[in-house]
């Protein structure tokens, strides 16, 4: 779609979770604008932001020594406002106020239909995925995803050596929300011996239980059990594994440790990428789009056609994961 005018100032917002990296984007807008002889917007915390007219001018000095920094610069909230007609209708005021005629929106599904949203309504609108539960259809990569599936894989090393020396099972629950890549990824990464995703998980806990069983005769001295947010409920199912298995067994939640820290090096150079292309594109003349990264090349697509992809956890890969993680002898290899 192309866009309503000649751009002169872009705006830039992070909505919905923070993603490390997002820092890198919101940089690299503000300093690809800036080198194009754009106007720079910087939109505090989100869509609430926006309707509140927290806007701030931005430099190339305003982003400097960010890029390694976790969290967003700009902070990020929830908006239920947004989701309401007379909530759209007030950000796209709020924007032909201050002269925005782009904007750049940093963030999940969620912040891209209201993106969406505010292209309906003439705002001139392109969407940078940046959350860490890798579960936008459209794209192979979200900003953050990278950084958080390393800081939960070495958590999870640090908990298997405790769970060995105690020959425990350990429950292990990562972030992810409804979608288990978090979990299927730190699964594969730290051997696991049962990983537990909402797509695949049957609930029959009874084959969870004959598999510690197993082990433990087989001689195996710990039981890891990623579990993945959309599951939940990991102390109640310890409670129970305990009770019938008779082995001492912990629930670790590892929580929103997973969204903070230093981001990757991935993290920081996709998201500048990314962040650098939306600039592009606006420019461009092109408005509704979301940049994706797909079969290793950065590219746009359209906002409603990205919104009503699906996206499904891949067989082969989870097919892998459930033979790595289960120990076969010779007699029933």
């Amino acid at each position: 779609m192309t866009a309503n005018k000649e751009i002169k100032t872009i705006g830039v917002l992070t909505s919905g979770g923070d993603a490390p990296g997002m820092n890198a984007a919101i940089r690299a807008v503000v300093r690809r604008g800036l080198s194009r002889g754009i106007n720079m917007k910087g939109i505090l915390k989100g869509y609430s932001g926006l309707i509140n007219e927290e806007i701030i001018d931005m430099t190339a000095v305003d982003v400097s020594d960010t890029i390694q920094r976790g969290g967003t610069v700009l902070y990020t909230a929830r908006c239920a406002e947004m989701r309401t007609e007379e909530g759209q209708k007030r950000a796209a005021e709020v924007c032909r106020k201050h002269g925005i005629d782009g904007l750049v929106v940093i963030g999940g599904d969620g912040s891209f239909a209201g993106a969406q949203k505010l292209a309906n309504l003439g705002i001139n609108a392109v969407g940078v995925p940046g959350t860490i539960d890798l579960d936008i259809a459209c794209t192979e990569y979200t900003i953050g995803f990278d950084t958080a599936v390393n800081t939960a894989m070495e958590a999870i090393d640090k908990v298997r050596d405790t769970s060995t020396s105690h020959e425990r099972v350990s429950i292990i629950e990562v972030m992810g929300r409804n979608a288990g890549y978090l979990a299927l990824w730190c699964g594969i990464a730290n051997g696991a011996e049962d990983i537990l995703l909402p797509e695949k998980y049957d609930y029959d806990e009874q084959r969870i239980i004959n598999n510690i069983i197993d082990n433990r005769k087989k001689g195996k001295k710990h039981h890891i059990i990623i579990n993945a947010e959309g599951i939940g409920h990991s102390q109640a199912m310890a409670k129970r594994i305990e009770a019938a298995t008779g082995i001492e067994t912990r629930a670790t939640i590892l929580g929103h440790m997973q969204r903070g820290g230093t981001p990757t090096c991935k993290d920081r150079v996709y998201a500048s990428i990314m962040g650098a292309k939306a600039v592009d594109i606006l420019l461009e003349g092109k408005t509704k789009r979301v940049i994706c990264y797909r079969d290793g090349e950065y590219i746009d697509m359209d906002i409603n056609e990205a919104l009503a992809m699906k996206k499904s956890i891949s067989e082969y890969q989870y097919e892998v994961s459930y033979s790595l993680s289960h120990n076969y002898s010779k007699n029933n290899q």
